[in-house]
């Protein structure tokens, strides 16, 4: 049998100046390598790969100032710069940044880009509050709906509105994230400011409490001026406080600090933000999410993806193997074990949410109603794997009271638990109220979605404690869909006398890419 010849080696040619044809030296010139990567729509795993599977682009790269930098490091670097909440940071800081992440621009380009991902920066996104609602669109508009008795919807009156209404007040300033809780809305720009309105407080829990002395309604979006000094990226609102995440990866709190339940020693009803001491001082935090009493942080570093929980310890929704409180982050150890690195998280009111990298589901905490999708209505103090999403790579998971949703990379959405409302969205028109009490023990396919032809890439539920939940979903068309409660317009949908409900998804007249 004849041997076939080796494949001839690739060459790169060049004509020369008396016509020949000779090879040209691509390795002689780094710059355009270097001008390849820097506008490749390549990771920070694609340029770390390079690095490592060729001499060439191991070795320093001798540009200057950083000529000991190989060129897929300049390649992140550019491209960090790229981004508007990094290009406009001191030189100083970036360096800080840097070195919190580990000392390489790569680690730094993973963190920028875990972060945009999570809470979808210049990306189109939907908040289903209590009661009310919050869209915000491509380009950084702002449409409110539903309960304003207390401003929340920023609208300068207190009338409640059952139809988008578009915040003129912020028109010429670009929203890239929100937040819902009760009876109050926040913001946050592209310029890192956070706007406040609705009830004056960051820390009333949800029934009856009174606020600080002098809270009161704000009914337009108003600075917090206590944020200044502070480039903010996301904010989470849970119950008795509230999170603001900066650019940094640095965590505040407001409020709920009397005996450090929130790593500070401060007044319960304090008003400043204060900053998250213990474990987290030095580690880049990369994604927030809060509870009922508790608080979820996602770290970015060098070793990889990490979550760590603080506060309240109940059904062992802090992920420890216990129901113990704790007051500074401690580290959820048992994802090492389960070789499962985190790149999303959610914090519904009892239990909480992960994907992890491989596309695998993890739930952990209060497991009433089926929540966890484990089949069966027992806590675990430990994050667990879906074992029946095990044929679904997820992308994204939304937590709310007692119910979970999964996104799958393929665009297919899974929901379970808590079958008391609507939110679930497996509730057809005709058989609604036979099957309303049904839990949902493991995850279900929203075949509503799949009926219409819909890929689904983001999902948000109310996540309070309350039965007037509703969910939004927005399809990669950059459509929006609402169902579950609508009793106070939060849906944003026409609601018909004798229905207070919508069992199925409809379509919200926002235009998302405006």
């Amino acid at each position: 049998m004849e041997i076939p010849p080796p494949p001839a080696k690739r060459a790169c040619y060049r004509h020369g100046e008396s016509g020949t044809v000779r090879p040209f030296p691509l390795f002689a010139q780094p710059y355009i390598f270097l001008r390849l990567l820097s506008n490749s729509h390549l990771g920070p795993k694609d340029l770390a790969r390079l690095e490592a599977c060729c001499k060439f682009l191991r070795r320093p790269a001798g540009y200057p100032p950083d000529e000991i930098l190989s060129l897929p490091e300049l390649a992140a670097r550019d491209m960090c710069h790229k981004r508007s909440i990094f290009k406009h940071m001191e030189t100083g800081d970036k360096e800080d940044l840097k070195q919190r992440c580990g000392g390489s621009w790569m680690l730094v380009l993973r963190f920028i880009s875990q972060g945009e991902r999570c809470y979808r920066r210049e990306m189109s996104q939907a908040v289903a509050g209590p009661g009310h609602s919050v869209v915000v669109t491509s380009l950084g508009k702002v449409y409110t709906f539903g309960n304003n008795s207390s401003g929340q919807l920023g609208i300068g009156n207190f009338n409640s509105e059952s139809r988008p209404v578009f915040l003129r007040s912020l028109q010429g300033i670009r929203i890239v994230q929100a937040a819902a809780g009760v009876s109050r809305t926040m913001l946050i720009s592209d310029t890192g400011k956070v706007y406040a309105f609705g009830k004056d407080t960051y820390g009333d829990p949800e029934f009856g409490a009174p606020g600080p002395a002098g809270a009161t309604n704000i009914a337009s979006p108003r600075i917090v001026e206590s944020l200044n000094e502070v480039f903010a990226v996301q904010v989470a609102i849970g119950n008795f406080f509230t999170a603001i995440l900066s650019r940094e990866g640095h965590v505040y709190t407001f409020s709920w600090g009397a005996d450090a339940r929130l790593g500070h020693q401060t007044e319960a009803v304090d008003q400043k933000p204060q900053l998250l001491r213990g474990a987290l001082e030095n580690v880049p935090v990369v994604q927030i999410a809060a509870g009922y009493c508790y608080l979820l942080a996602r770290t970015c570093e060098a070793s990889g993806m990490s979550v760590y929980s603080l506060g309240c310890g109940l059904g062992g929704k802090l992920g420890h193997g216990n129901r113990a409180d704790e007051r500074y982050p401690r580290l959820i150890e048992h994802f090492q074990s389960l070789k499962f690195q985190p790149i999303t998280i959610a914090a519904g009111p009892w239990h909480a949410a992960a994907v992890g990298e491989d596309g695998r589901v993890c739930t952990w905490g209060w497991g009433r109603y089926g929540c966890l999708g484990h089949g069966h209505e027992e806590c675990e103090a430990l994050p667990k794997v879906v074992e029946s999403l095990q044929h679904v790579k997820a992308v994204h998971v939304a937590t709310g009271d007692y119910t979970t949703f999964v996104v799958a990379e393929d665009g297919d959405v899974y929901s379970f638990g808590s079958g008391e409302s609507a939110s679930l969205g497996h509730l057809g028109n005709s058989d609604s109220q036979a099957h309303r009490h049904a839990n949902v023990m493991l995850p279900r396919l929203v075949n509503a979605f799949k009926n219409k032809g819909e890929e689904i890439v983001y999902v948000n539920l109310t996540s309070c404690v309350t039965w007037d939940a509703h969910t939004f979903a927005i399809t990669k068309s950059n459509k929006l869909y609402a169902f579950g409660s609508g009793d106070k317009g939060q849906l944003g949908l026409d609601i018909l006398d004798d229905n207070s409900e919508k069992y199925w998804p409809e379509l919200v007249n926002i235009d998302l890419s405006s």
